[in-house]
Formats: C-alpha cells, structure tokens, sequence
C-alpha cells in the first residue's frame, strides 16, 4: 500500500491558521463533554468519542491506500500511546463533570513541564537551570489555581493534573512513532485500539443492567452533541498534525495556550463560569512560565539548526 506524499514546503501563514483553528476547536470540544456529562455515563462516553474517531477516518486511509497494518514495535508504541490517551481523556471527562471548564483546561497546561522533566530523566535530553525554575514557577502558578477547586470538589481537582501526566508520556511515545506513519493512519489505528479496550465494558454493562457502563439510547439533542464531540476532536487533533506540516514547532507552540482563554469564554457563555482572582493569577503565572519554556526551547534550537523545536504543549483535547 501507498503512504500520503510528504510535505516539505513551509506555509507559515497556513500553519498559523490551522493552529488558530485547533485553538478554537480543542476547548469546544471539552465544553460539549461537559454539557454531555450530565446526560451520558461516562464510560460509553469515552468510548464513542474514540468510535467516531476511526469510523470518521478510517474511510480516509481506504481510499488512499495507507498502510494501516502495523507490526512489531510501532504496534506496541501504538498500544501504549492509546492506553495513555484513554487515561488521560477518561480524568479530563470526569473532571469536567465537577469543576469549571477554563479551570481545568489551565491546570492540564502544566503537561509542558511535565513533558520536559520526563525528557530530561527518560530520554536524557539537556534542561538547562533557567527552564527547571521555570518549571518551578509554573508548578506554583498551577496550584494556586487547583486551591479554590480543591476547597470545591476535593481531591477530583487533582484530576487534571493527572491529565497533564498521561498526555505528557503520550506525547513521549508519540516523538517515538511519529517518523514511522502518518497522522491519519495512527488516529484510525488508535482509534480501533481504543474500542477495542474501551467496548467489553460497556456491552457487560448493556448485558447486566450496569447504568454508569451501558450504552444509552439517546435523544436527537443528545445523539447530535455526541456526533460532534466525535467531529471536533477528530477534527482538532488533524487541524494540529496538519499544522505542523506547514509551520514549524517553535512557531505554533506559544499560540496553543490560546485555548484558555477561548475555555474562559466558552464557560461564560455556556456556563456563567469565570476563574476567581486567585485562579485567574495562577492562570497567568502558568502562561508566562509556559512561554519561557517555549522561547527557551527555541532559543537553543536556533543556536543547534539540529536540534528539533518545542512540541505544541496541548492536553488532550476532547
């Protein structure tokens, strides 16, 4: 079978909007989880955001001819990348239930720190002492966003933080597979992963009676939001990949944290939610922290042209 041409022409200004378009896409997506939460059971949940995601795509990759038969190590990567993806997607769901939507999404961008401490210990790579108290500052900057949701829900506002844990290791994984296939054929493959771990409970939970587990029949209004909750994070997580084809890293990665504030505005407008002034300054500490990261990443690549630039920081989005 035939893979997708590479693309290898800079685009920047097309890159820039695909980004813009993630950002836009990505915290809609949370939003309708959340909205959904109140009507679905969670488990069936999860697994029809991964369902729509290879029924969407898998057409894609017949018609082109990708090679979605994987083999040997990049099927176990594959395997422990959807696991963590599962993980990080089920902790995002449930902490969207119970806490607001700008909240959650700012405690999972402490996944860039995160990310970059597992670099330095697993793959060995340089962190220098200005990024480790960077990574301190956005640490501090997290927690005081967590305190107000901690004193709220409890110990479920930890929950993100796990999120940023999950999608940090998954994006390790991901560095180890991205050169060996293409973006389309891997969110098909995972996808089908994915239902396969994801659908024994539910059909046991359909068999017995298990309301928290079985799959719901839904009304229009509710079937509508979960088909695009399938569509937008299908959807966001192509217009990502995508854009990175035609800009590079070190450019798109500071326009990511543009999710929280499009995450502020969606839960005023659909939640009446707005971070107190305690949350509102951990969030801006945070940000900061996270762009130094970013600029420093990109400082040192440019004075080593081999050294590849700073990954997108973007938690998994719904």
């Amino acid at each position: 079978m035939r893979q997708a041409p590479a693309h290898t022409e800079d685009r920047p200004l097309l890159g820039i909007l695909l980004m813009l378009g993630f950002c836009i896409t990505a915290p809609l997506g949370d939003a309708l989880a959340k909205i959904l939460g109140a009507y679905a059971p969670l488990w069936p949940l999860v697994f029809l955001r991964f369902f729509l995601q290879a029924v969407f795509l898998t057409p894609v990759v017949l018609i082109t001819g990708r090679d979605w038969r994987y083999r040997g190590r990049l099927l176990k990567l594959s395997v422990l990348r959807t696991l963590l993806h599962i993980v990080g997607i089920t902790m995002m769901f449930t902490a969207l239930r119970y806490m607001p939507l700008a909240d959650t999404i700012a405690i999972a961008f402490v996944m860039p720190f995160i990310l970059l401490l597992l670099g330095k210990v697993f793959l060995n790579e340089e962190v220098g002492p200005r990024r480790l108290i960077a990574c301190a500052v956005g640490f501090a900057g997290t927690l005081l966003v967590i305190q107000p949701s901690f004193a709220e829900v409890g110990l479920i506002a930890l929950l993100p933080l796990g999120v940023a844990v999950s999608f940090a290791l998954f994006m390790l994984v991901t560095r180890q597979v991205a050169k060996q296939t293409d973006a389309v054929t891997l969110q098909v493959v995972s996808g089908w992963i994915a239902c396969l771990v994801t659908l024994p409970p539910v059909l046991a939970g359909s068999v017995f009676g298990v309301e928290s587990l079985a799959l719901p029949m839904p009304d229009l209004t509710t079937g509508a939001l979960i088909l695009l909750l399938g569509l937008l994070g299908t959807g966001g997580h192509l217009l990502m990949t995508s854009s990175l084809k035609f800009a590079p890293a070190a450019t798109l990665a500071p326009m990511q944290y543009l999710e929280i504030p499009m995450a502020t505005l969606y839960g005023l407008i659909l939640f009446s939610d707005l971070p107190d002034g305690r949350a509102a300054v951990g969030i801006a500490i945070t940000v900061g922290a996270g762009l130094y990261v970013i600029w420093r990443e990109r400082a040192i690549a440019q004075a080593r042209p081999s050294a590849p630039g700073p990954i997108p920081p973007a938690p998994p989005a719904a």
